[in-house]
């Protein structure tokens, strides 16, 4: 069983950086999901999958994961670029492929 080390990027819905600063260690799936066929709900007979892990560095995961004799893999995050940009840009005369005023 393969773990996974990360950092959770935000969701689509936050606009801070809630929750993503924390390493997440969860374990990669050992059997696919089934669906049921009498309700349709997926489900899935691997509870390893049901376990996530917070941690404060990326060391401590590593650490825990030796400790406890798991394989893993590390994901480091991309950063993102801010782009330097101003409100007056929106407007250009030289905007190709945009919509103008």
């Amino acid at each position: 069983m393969v773990a996974r080390i990360f950092r959770p990027a935000k969701t689509a819905m936050q606009s801070g950086q809630a929750k993503t600063r924390r390493w997440c260690l969860e374990h990669e799936p050992e059997t696919p999901r089934a669906i049921d066929p009498l309700m349709g709900w997926t489900s899935s007979t691997d509870m390893k999958a049901q376990i996530r892990l917070y941690f404060e560095t990326k060391e401590d995961a590593i650490a825990y994961a030796t400790r406890n004799g798991l394989a893993f893999t590390v994901r480091d995050p991309q950063e993102k670029t801010a782009k330097k940009m101003s409100y007056s840009d929106n407007f250009k005369f030289t905007r190709v492929g945009a919509w103008t005023h």
